[in-house]
Formats: structure tokens, C-alpha cells, sequence
């Protein structure tokens, strides 16, 4: 039976938030490289050499890769046979990392939550509270994923209700020109399809944490239905 340590976790959240602050993931570089070696148009080309180039220097230099550090979003997935040597929940474990990486002195990241968002406005000043979902799982291990979801980008979301004969590729299509710039390039959609609107946006969001592997995808063909949906997306986007 697992036993979670209370300053492992938070060590582990607060390590995890340096970490991604400076390091794009690996599928990113590499997806991102290969548009840039497809890519015909110069001022695309010369976009994607600037995003690359200030990748590696934010790694070498270990600065964060955008001055927008992010709303923290975590995904927890709790086994059932866990044991806990915390005196601390989990939610405020998790809060306490974020705060002990965003306040680190080698490396200060942006806080950007506010408290009383309809009100006063009030800063918190360590980026707290985080956003947190939950799911309890069987097993004995605790799995976390956690990612500093830019407030262009989540500013960006869009939701609708379509009827069971709307196209949900022309409804995508339509909604991109319409977001604007203020996301960042390069874009990446996340797409929840189902349930309540809650579940849906959950989803969505889920959905960012996964491997980008569209360029793999497109060598092997797609064999379900959401793989051709996510290639007809990506072809009639751009």
C-alpha cells in the first residue's frame, strides 16, 4: 500500500510549475518543427523560427517561456488504496506548491488570480487558489497533471449546444476566425464532445494534456471516427 507524503506532494506540485515554466514538452518541439520544415509561407516560417529559438533560450536559460505564467489547472487521479501521512488536504497540498513555485526566488512566476473577481479585485499574490479536478481511481498511486493554462488562451473558450444534425467541424471552423490572436500562436484546440456543459468544458480541457501526435496521425491514417474528425479539423482550420 502506497503511503503519500504530505511535503512530497507539495515539493512534486512546486517542481512540476518550475519545471513547465522554462521546458516546452519534448512533442511539442518536435510537432512545432515539423510544421516549420512544411511550412511554405515566409512569414509563418519566420514565426515558428522565433517560437523555437526563444524555447531553447528560455531552457538554457531557465526563464519562463511566456510572461503570462499561467492559471494553474490540475487534474488528480487518487487511488482508492492510498494511505496519507498528510495533515493537510489535498487541495490546500496542492495550493501550497503553487505558492511555494510561483514565489521562488530563482525564478518568480507571474501571479495573475484574483480574489473577489467581482469585487474588490484583490490579487492574491502567489497565484492561489488553483483549479482543481478530481477523479478517484482504483490502485494505490496518485497521478497528477498539472499545466499553467495562459488567461489569453482560456479567455478564448467558446461552448455551444449544437443540434444531432450540425456539423461539430463546421461549428470548429466557423468559431476559430472569430477568437482572434489573443491566444497565442501556435493554437491548439481542445475539443469535449458530450455530456453536460460542465463535462464538456472538463473535457476540452483534459483533452490539452494529451500526446500531440497529429503528424503521426496523418502517416498512419486514422482508424475511428474522432481521429478523422481531428484530421479534418486540422486541414480545414488552417
Amino acid at each position: 500500500m502506497s503511503v503519500i507524503r504530505q511535503d512530497d506532494l507539495i515539493s512534486s506540485v512546486a517542481d512540476a510549475l518550475q519545471f513547465i515554466s522554462y521546458y516546452h514538452p519534448l512533442d511539442f518541439i518536435q510537432s512545432l518543427h515539423q510544421a516549420y520544415e512544411k511550412e511554405q509561407n515566409p512569414a509563418a516560417r519566420d514565426a515558428m523560427a522565433q517560437m523555437l529559438v526563444n524555447s531553447r533560450m528560455c531552457a538554457q536559460g531557465r526563464r519562463p517561456l511566456c510572461q503570462d505564467t499561467g492559471i494553474v489547472t490540475v487534474f488528480v487521479k487518487i487511488g482508492m488504496n492510498v494511505t496519507w501521512d498528510a495533515k493537510m488536504s489535498v487541495t490546500d497540498m496542492i495550493n501550497e506548491g503553487v505558492r511555494r513555485a510561483y514565489l521562488n526566488p530563482d525564478n518568480v512566476l507571474r501571479a495573475s488570480i484574483l480574489a473577489d473577481p467581482a469585487g474588490a479585485r484583490t490579487n492574491t499574490k502567489d497565484n492561489t487558489p488553483a483549479v482543481i479536478h478530481y477523479e478517484v481511481v482504483e490502485g494505490d498511486t496518485v497521478d497528477i497533471q498539472i499545466a499553467a493554462k495562459g488567461g489569453g488562451s482560456e479567455n478564448k473558450s467558446k461552448m455551444a449546444m449544437l443540434n444531432p444534425s450540425d456539423s461539430i467541424v463546421d461549428w470548429v471552423v466557423k468559431t476559430v476566425p472569430t477568437m482572434g490572436a489573443g491566444w497565442c500562436p501556435p493554437g491548439m484546440l481542445g475539443i469535449g464532445i458530450g455530456g453536460t456543459a460542465e463535462k464538456a468544458a472538463v473535457m476540452a480541457k483534459e483533452s490539452l494534456m494529451g500526446a500531440i501526435d497529429i503528424h503521426e496521425l496523418r502517416k498512419r491514417g486514422p482508424q475511428n471516427r474522432i481521429e478523422e474528425l481531428r484530421l479534418e479539423i486540422m486541414d480545414r482550420v488552417n
